[in-house]
């Protein structure tokens, strides 16, 4: 993509926007530091003020495989805000990093902490299952993910809602 083209004139948020979407539908035409660097030229010349260019950008370093460098972009698209969708996106994908990285206690934080909504369905959810398994609460893991599937099944919800809440009861003593 040439962003040279692409912001011949003032850029605008919208361009951005459509720009960034042509990036991501070429994204498996491109190597790694092809990627970085059109997503990099994208985000500087973005001028809208919230975080939206720092989260495309960390989208790309954790796509392209650059974990440590999406941490510090997700940080930044968090301090200077997001809309809805992207928060959700956003703790989606910040907490696979940090599970990658092996910051578990910080995925599960961020994970249990995501925002709900339509664009990320019950992937909070089950990132937060992955997370929980690789921090060894594998009993918690399991439920997280099934409690996360129980509202697709067409029935038998209220059975597995009782399975998965016994897989982390305390067990009944013996006395």
């Amino acid at each position: 993509i040439a962003t040279d083209k692409l912001y011949s004139m003032e850029p605008s948020v919208e361009r951005c926007k459509v720009s960034v979407e042509e990036l991501w539908e070429n994204f498996y035409s491109l190597n790694r530091d092809e990627g970085i660097a059109a997503m990099r030229d994208l985000a500087d010349a973005c001028p809208a003020g919230d975080g939206r260019a720092a989260f495309e950008l960390a989208g790309m370093y954790d796509s392209m495989g650059f974990e440590s460098e999406a941490g510090t972009e997700y940080e930044q698209a968090l301090k200077l805000g997001l809309d809805k969708a992207r928060h959700a996106q956003l703790a989606v994908q910040y907490g696979s990093t940090l599970r990658n990285l092996g910051r578990l206690d910080e995925a599960i934080a961020v994970l249990s902490a995501a925002p709900t909504h339509e664009s990320t369905g019950s992937a909070p959810r089950v990132v937060l299952a992955l997370a929980l398994h690789s921090a060894g609460r594998k009993d918690e893991a399991l439920r997280v993910a099934i409690e996360a599937q129980i509202e697709t099944l067409p029935r038998y919800q209220r059975s597995m809602r009782n399975y998965a809440a016994a897989l982390t009861a305390p067990a009944p003593s013996a006395d």
